[in-house]
C-alpha cells in the first residue's frame, strides 16, 4: 500500500518531468500567437467616448437582504462619458492550451486547478508510473469516468488523453494577478485596465450586459444555464453572449483580472476601507456559486469585484490587452 505522502511525491515529480521533457520539445518562441491585433486573437476597440459605471439605485434592498459586502451599485457611481484611445483586447479568455505553453517554457507556477486534476500529466510522463500508481492517479488526481481496476493499461492512457484534450480550450483558472500579468507582458501585451475592459464588455451605448440591457440567461455561463462538467465552458462557445465589440464571455464563466487598483471613481462619494491598493479589480462575474452568487447583478458590465492579488479560484481567469498603434 502506498502512503498518501509517498503517492503526492511521485505526483510532483511526475509534473515536474512532464515540464522538462516538454520544454525541451517546444519551441521558444510566440510565433503561434497573434500579438498584433489582427485576425482572431484579438480585437481593435477604437478610440472615442463611451458610458462607464451606472446611476443605478438599490431601491428593492437586495443588497441588505443577500447580505452583500457592499451597497449595490454605490462604488459604481456616478456613469459618466470617457474617453480612451484605441486598444486590442483578446477576443476570448486566456485558455488553458495557450497557457500550459508559457507555463512549461518559462518554468511558471502551475495553475491550482491543473494541480487537482493532472492536465500537465502526459502520456509519456504517466508510462513511468507502475500500474497500481496509474490506476490511482486515474482515479484520484484525473478523476476518469470509467473503473479503472479492469481496465488496460493503454486504455486508461487513451481516456486520459481524451479528457486532457477536452480541457485544452477551456479558460485556464486558478490564476494569480502576478501571473496573469506576467503571461500577458510574456505576450508582449499587458493587462486591460479597468477602463478598457468595461467599454469592449458594454460598447459605446452603455449595455448593462455585453448583448443588450435585457438579461438573457442562455447567453453566459453565468451559474442559471447549462452545466458542465468542470464548472467552465469552452472560450467562445457563447456566441450570442459577445459584447457589441465581438468580445466573447465578458459575463459569466471565468472572472477576470484587470491591471487596476479597487480605487475611488471620481466624483463618488462611497466611503470604503477596501479602497487602496490592497485589491485587485475583478470583471465578469463567473460560472460559479448557488443562491445569490449566480444572480444577474455580477455579470452587468459595470460591476466592480476585487480580490487581493494572491486570490487564485476555479472561476477565476483573465485576458489581455495592448495599446493599438497609431498611425
Amino acid at each position: 500500500m502506498i502512503s498518501n505522502k509517498m503517492r503526492n511525491g511521485m505526483v510532483t515529480m511526475l509534473s515536474l518531468v512532464v515540464m522538462a521533457a516538454s520544454a525541451d520539445n517546444t519551441p521558444n518562441d510566440q510565433s503561434s500567437h497573434n500579438t498584433n491585433g489582427e485576425g482572431d486573437a484579438m480585437v481593435l476597440i477604437p478610440a472615442g467616448p463611451f458610458l462607464m459605471g451606472s446611476d443605478d439605485v438599490d431601491t428593492s434592498a437586495r443588497g441588505k437582504e443577500y447580505g452583500f459586502i457592499k451597497p449595490l451599485y454605490i462604488d459604481e457611481r456616478p456613469q459618466r462619458e470617457v474617453t480612451l484611445d484605441a486598444f486590442y483586447i483578446d477576443r476570448y479568455e486566456v485558455s488553458n492550451e495557450l497557457f500550459k505553453e508559457f507555463v512549461i517554457t518559462q518554468n511558471r507556477n502551475v495553475p491550482q486547478t491543473w494541480n487537482s486534476n493532472g492536465y500537465l500529466l502526459v502520456r509519456q510522463i504517466l508510462n513511468i508510473a507502475n500500474d497500481e500508481m496509474l490506476r490511482r492517479l486515474a482515479d484520484e488526481r484525473i478523476k476518469l469516468d470509467m473503473n479503472t481496476q479492469s481496465a488496460s493499461r493503454e486504455a486508461i492512457l487513451d481516456a486520459v488523453e481524451k479528457q486532457q484534450r477536452s480541457q485544452d480550450n477551456l479558460p485556464v483558472s486558478g490564476v494569480t494577478w502576478a501571473e496573469a500579468d506576467a503571461y500577458c507582458q510574456w505576450l508582449g501585451k499587458r493587462l486591460p485596465t479597468e477602463m478598457e475592459w468595461e467599454k469592449a464588455a458594454r460598447g459605446t451605448n452603455g449595455n448593462e450586459y455585453p448583448w443588450g440591457n435585457e438579461w438573457l440567461k442562455a447567453h453566459s455561463n453565468s451559474g442559471e444555464g447549462e452545466g458542465w462538467a468542470h464548472g467552465v465552458s469552452p472560450v467562445g462557445h457563447y456566441v450570442k453572449g459577445q459584447s457589441p465589440y465581438g468580445v466573447f464571455d465578458m459575463a459569466g464563466n471565468v472572472m477576470e483580472w484587470t491591471a487596476d487598483w479597487y480605487q475611488r471613481y471620481p466624483g463618488n462619494e462611497y466611503e470604503s476601507k477596501d479602497y487602496g491598493e490592497t485589491f485587485k479589480v475583478v470583471r465578469g462575474g463567473g460560472w460559479g456559486g448557488m443562491g445569490h452568487y449566480a444572480i444577474n447583478h455580477f455579470n452587468r458590465t459595470s460591476y466592480r469585484f476585487y480580490l487581493r492579488p494572491e486570490s487564485a479560484f476555479p472561476d477565476l481567469g483573465f485576458r489581455c490587452a495592448k495599446v493599438a498603434a497609431s498611425k
